[in-house]
């Protein structure tokens, strides 16, 4: 093309441009993606693994660490935090550009036939053909006072990256919580699955039992049959304590992001860590914490800072600006010298510089209307503010007092896992003697069963509540996540 002639550094740079721009994030001269981390869970911790989520086969057995590490790699959510991000920091790329000159280009090339016929004067008449009609042109345009919209604008765009950096350590904080709570679960489920199994072997050895006394005239029929019944019994909760472990697993798979059906082994529900005193601290310290520090306060405060600075936007943008503006522009377009006289070939270029100033004197109100409904979203970003902080201090309450129970729970369930099991295998001892009852020995039966069952719930329960009560601080990260698991 002829502009490229002309002006070959302009057309060099523009090409380059074009092959450079096309890769996502390969571009970026005014360095405002340097904030993105290099996947959606690169910001939980320094990991190689999150910094790459890069996987092998599931482990056998699955531990909460890498349940953890998969999810917060693949699950939507927090893939849909991270988009946010990038996002964000476009929009902080775009607000930095508006500082540099907008430079525009343009070239236009056409075929061109006159004929000009003059009623009552054919010797005046004309035809005229050109092949090819060319107009290039350069323009620049560099906005050098606003008022403060440029910088209003800015400070909207990284206020809300803030906010998008904010939202994405939330919403990592409650995927992981989220992941942790179904692995306890499943685990929880797993252990019930084996105790019910255990409680069915238990309740036919008692039937055999019942049944040998029965068959010596030792014992009357009823013992059998009510033997018999609480063996039964023990087959139906089995199957529903199955259920329950494969709907776990799949919840689990789920959070994940593989199918349902995949297969997950999981440790033992004994296999992890006894409670500390890691949360000792005064609730009201704590509280104080999390409503300076939590992801989803730091959010919103994020959302607060962007709306004050749209307001002053709003308003800068009814001001005057002064751009520095200049263009040069060549074309080929024919002249005719007059009526009558064929056209010559001819070349026209213009070219000028100045300073152009835009005062908006009347915009309809419109602006003013712009401004109220600004500073009213301000004003609801400020309340969605105090919403936040207080519905942080309640989920800490809530959160540290079901902690302070599960660990309590956990010693009180080792205590009534214990006596329980010394009160069945004496009323079993005495049943085999013919001393007890076959109704002493099925309640110290099902209340062994019920004591395994409040075991497990105490275990899984306090690992859980310790990790919620991290994630309601908002200080949940892979560092919570001990050898053990």
């Amino acid at each position: 093309m002829r502009i490229c002639s002309r002006w070959p550094a302009v057309c060099s740079v523009w090409a380059g441009l074009l092959c450079i721009i096309e890769p996502a994030h390969a571009f970026d001269p005014l360095f405002a993606e340097h904030a993105i981390p290099a996947t959606p869970a690169a910001s939980m911790g320094g990991d190689a693994v999150l910094g790459s989520c890069a996987f092998n086969a599931m482990g056998t057995p699955l531990r909460l660490q890498e349940a953890v590490e998969r999810a917060l790699c693949k699950n939507p959510k927090t893939r849909e935090a991270w988009a946010d991000v990038k996002a964000a920091a476009a929009a902080v790329g775009k607000g930095r550009s508006a500082y540099l000159p907008q430079v525009t280009g343009n070239w236009q090339g056409t075929r061109d036939e006159t004929k000009e016929g003059i009623s009552g004067f054919p010797q005046f008449d004309s035809t005229y053909r050109n092949s090819v009609l060319r107009n290039e042109s350069i323009s620049l345009s560099w906005v050098l006072y606003d008022f403060g919209g440029r910088k209003a604008a800015l400070a909207n765009a990284n206020a809300l990256l803030a906010a998008a950096r904010a939202t994405e350590n939330a919403t990592l904080q409650a995927v992981f919580a989220t992941v942790a709570r179904d692995y306890y679960a499943a685990q929880a489920a797993q252990g019930a699955f084996i105790t019910a199994k255990e409680v069915e072997a238990t309740s036919a050895a008692s039937l055999k039992a019942a049944t040998m006394r029965v068959d010596h005239g030792a014992a009357p029929i009823s013992d059998q049959l009510q033997a018999q019944t609480s063996w039964a019994n023990a087959v139906v909760e089995r199957t529903k304590a199955e259920r329950d472990w494969q709907t776990a697993l799949g919840t689990l798979a789920a959070d994940m992001s593989v199918e349902p059906y995949a297969s997950l082994a999981l440790p033992d529900v004994a296999d992890g860590v006894a409670p500390d005193a890691q949360f000792d601290e005064s609730v009201a310290d704590l509280i104080n914490d999390a409503k300076r520090f939590h992801p989803s306060v730091a959010a919103a405060e994020a959302e607060l800072e962007a709306a004050q600075a749209k307001v002053r936007q709003t308003r800068a943008e009814g001001l005057p600006k002064v751009s520095f503006v200049a263009k040069y522009s060549w074309n080929n377009q024919p002249t005719s010298l007059q009526l009558g006289v064929p056209q010559t070939p001819a070349a026209t270029r213009e070219w000028y510089l100045g300073i152009q100033v835009t005062i908006p004197f009347f915009e309809g109100f419109g602006r003013a209307y712009d401004i109220h409904q600004a500073q009213a979203e301000a004003e609801k970003q400020g309340d969605m503010l105090e919403e936040a902080r207080q519905q942080v201090g309640l989920d800490v309450w809530t959160s540290y007092q079901a902690l302070q129970a599960a660990g309590k729970n956990v010693a009180n369930s080792a205590t009534l896992l214990d006596v329980a099991q010394k009160s069945y295998a004496a009323a079993q001892r005495r049943y085999e003697i013919g001393v007890g009852g076959i109704l002493e020995l099925l309640n110290a039966q099902s209340s062994l069963a019920g004591a395994k069952r409040q075991r497990i719930g105490a275990l899984t329960d306090w690992r859980s509540e310790r990790l919620q009560l991290a994630a309601k601080l908002g200080k949940l990260g892979m560092w919570n996540l001990l050898p053990d698991h």
